[in-house]
């Protein structure tokens, strides 16, 4: 360039340490932390995601004339659908049985994390609308280089998903379910917004699950301690063993996690006498707490709900929190106050074909999802006079 700058250039990241955290964090915000530098090097460090895990880092860093990056996209090349929570293995089984190769695919996501929050990271001084364009169309460029059969971006933002529509990827959607905070002055307050019969059936829970006589508490920061970790760790394995045979996270992730990240960590812990039998991982945003991974060691009668919904939605008032998201699945969770919302998923097919089948299916789907949010909605706890 005659002023002696490089013209501005997409780089495909193999890791996130090639760019720096303040660079990737400028883009990212602070907001969401699973879109952080630090969660995300956390789990490559750790082993959790990489090569052997099926999630090849290909990160996508967009770079302006003076070298500032300027956006970027967590995104990876995947030989699998483990661990997304947006579910294509009916679309992998139908393409390759009609003689195509699914897989290897492009994921722009946060690995084992059903969280709804920005996938295209776009600096506050940057022209959101054309960067996030420029960044899409690099996702879809290198899946053409690639030679693949789609890319794929997950629980993105409603406005990141309509910018995608607009630039010609297909559209889905989901249902999760949030706790939204009304204004409750305490969790008694929260109740008070219940129907009687409702209010009375969490009630009678909480009392069951004290009668537990375990002890519970919330730590941050620097009031967990290695041993907690390790507890915690312990938890996470015993539940998916029972639950699903595949921990996806292992040891090195939860502490570097906590180290890293500690103080937007809000762990739950039960004990008896001392020892930890059960826990709760959360982690906080700017207006949000997320639920993420839970475990036990034994049957105590209603901890589940205590450490993952009642203390979450206890802490979020404490701390004027605007919402508590519960994550994927489990429709029991309206009666505890959480209500179905949407989230979005966004997607290229190469293969003209295969789109329209594709397309076809989640016109279907989306009907089906609109009817079912109305009658989740119509369950839930709440008086109707709120």
């Amino acid at each position: 360039m005659p002023d002696g700058r490089e013209p501005a250039a997409i780089r495909v990241l193999t890791g996130i340490g090639e760019v720096s955290a303040a660079a990737w964090d400028a883009c990212a915000g602070t907001d969401n932390p699973f879109v952080s530098h630090a969660f995300l090097k956390a789990l490559e460090d750790s082993g959790s995601v990489g090569q052997e895990a099926g999630w090849l880092a290909q990160h996508l860093a967009y770079h302006g004339e003076d070298g500032r990056l300027l956006g970027c996209v967590p995104l990876y090349l995947k030989s699998h659908s483990y661990g997304e929570y947006v579910f294509d293995w009916a679309w992998a089984d139908a393409y390759e049985r009609a003689g195509g190769r699914y897989y290897p695919k492009l994921q722009s996501s946060i690995p084992f994390t059903p969280v709804t929050g920005p996938r295209l990271l776009v600096h506050p001084e940057a022209d959101w609308r054309q960067t996030a364009g420029i960044l899409a169309g690099a996702m879809v460029e290198l899946a053409r280089q690639l030679k693949i059969s789609s890319a794929h971006v997950t629980f993105p933002t409603q406005e990141e998903w309509s910018l995608l529509g607009d630039l010609g990827m297909l559209q889905r959607h989901g249902l999760q379910y949030r706790w939204d905070n009304r204004g409750y002055e305490d969790f008694d307050g929260f109740l008070g917004a219940l129907a009687s019969r409702k209010r009375k059936a969490i009630r009678k829970e909480r009392r069951e699950a004290e009668a537990s006589g375990l002890t519970i508490t919330r730590r941050s920061g620097g009031d967990i301690a290695p041993r907690h970790w390790d507890a915690f760790y312990r938890f996470y394995i015993a539940t998916s063993d029972r639950k699903w045979g595949h921990p996806y996270l292992n040891r090195a992730f939860f502490h570097q996690l906590g180290a890293t990240l500690g103080d937007q960590v809000v762990l739950v812990l039960a004990e008896d006498e001392g020892r930890p039998v059960a826990g709760a991982l959360n982690l906080r945003g700017r207006d949000t707490l997320y639920g993420r991974n839970w475990g036990c060691l034994g049957h105590f009668k209603f901890l589940h709900f205590e450490l993952c919904y009642y203390q979450a939605i206890d802490y979020a008032i404490q701390e004027g929190l605007k919402h508590v998201e519960a994550g994927a699945q489990g429709e029991h969770k309206i009666q505890r106050g959480y209500l179905p919302v949407e989230t979005y998923s966004a997607h290229w097919i190469g293969d003209g074909g295969f789109r329209q089948a594709v397309e076809d299916f989640l016109l279907r789907e989306g009907r089906a999802i609109s009817h079912e949010a109305r009658a989740l909605a119509d369950e839930g706890p709440y008086r109707k006079d709120r």
